[in-house]
């Protein structure tokens, strides 16, 4: 078994190591990927291993850099581009949802759109706004494009493979306050489905949902309440679109109760879509309504002040509370 224990950007650069190695036609593209290996360096050591023709240091330009990998698309490749930070992908917004996403529609279906684009998203490492924030239910609600986020090494590992190998365009999210958590990764192992989320904790008091940098507090908050004798269940989504609402259904239908957790704005988040769906099918089931706990409606905030923004162990725990209580 190869085994190791590695923190989540290691993970992410040895899977687009792995990528590169097993097909020709894998390109890994953006700023500062190549001599730098990235501002967060994934992509270390890649360019030096490949070549420039294989890992590209590409202008400072998202329009050109994503219109460049639906080109490559076109031809055969397989681009992987990486967006420095989370809110520097709106230059490149209109080629992701006017093209890239509409390719395979457009053409009913006769051509393929195999670009990944890696997203370093969220908060908690004390950057500035267009750094922190968290995009992720734009580019759900747009059709065409899959949307996944990573919350430990291992699905790091195997969810960047699966996304590099679909043949409809990807965003994937990487929860950056994240890359430096170790955990296992087995490299011979045989993937779960990309679409698939997963039981974290099993519990039978409440259900929590979160995905990417939330699945850690949520961790941490079920391991707290059970000090106070609460079972807390966790559901790691993985996916954001599509959405694995049977997992959420099946633990909603044991425990009575939901709280969905992300670090994005509650209005107007995938925690609304989750909570309106499970009211749906969940209705007879529910013992106290759907409860959310997100980031706020608010522009985010300087490094000094990202701890009130962001939700946290308290906030998570508050909800939990507030749930049992009815």
């Amino acid at each position: 078994m190869a085994v190791q224990k590695l923190p989540l950007a290691k993970a992410l650069n040895e899977s687009l190591r792995t990528a590169l190695e097993n097909d020709p036609k894998v390109v890994v593209m953006g700023l500062d990927v190549g001599k730098l290996g990235g501002v967060f360096r994934i992509t270390d050591g890649l360019q030096k291993d490949f070549g420039e023709d294989r890992v590209v240091d590409t202008p400072l330009a998202e329009s050109g850099i994503v219109g460049t990998a639906i080109g490559l698309a076109l031809r055969g490749y397989r681009p992987v581009v990486e967006i420095q930070f989370d809110g520097f992908v709106f230059p490149a917004y209109d080629q992701i949802v006017t093209q890239l996403a509409k390719m395979r529609a457009r053409s009913l279906g006769t051509v393929k759109m195999p670009v990944v684009i890696r997203i370093p998203y969220g908060g908690g490492i004390g950057a500035v706004e267009h750094h922190s924030e968290s995009p992720e239910s734009l580019f759900a609600h747009v059709a065409g494009l899959k949307v996944v986020t990573p919350a430990n090494s291992s699905d790091a590992y195997w969810m960047l493979q699966q996304a590099i190998r679909s043949d409809d365009p990807v965003i994937f999210f990487e929860p950056k306050r994240r890359y430096w958590d170790k955990g296992e990764v087995d490299t011979e192992a045989l993937p779960g489905e990309l679409h698939r989320a997963r039981v974290a904790r099993e519990g039978t008091d409440l259900t929590l949902v979160a995905y990417g940098p939330m699945v850690k507090t949520c961790l941490e908050a079920a391991a707290a309440a059970a000090e106070e004798g609460k079972s807390v269940e966790v559901v790691d989504l993985r996916s954001i679109s599509p959405l694995d609402f049977d997992t959420i259904q099946t633990s909603v239908e044991k425990t009575g109760r939901l709280v969905v957790v992300h670090e994005a704005p509650v209005f107007f988040g995938s925690g609304a879509e989750i909570a309106a769906r499970i009211t749906e099918r969940c209705f007879y089931h529910l013992e106290a309504p759907v409860l959310r706990v997100g980031g706020y409606h608010a522009p985010y905030p300087p490094a000094r002040l990202e701890e009130e923004y962001l939700p946290g162990l308290d906030r998570v725990l508050d909800a939990v509370d507030r749930s049992l209580a009815y």
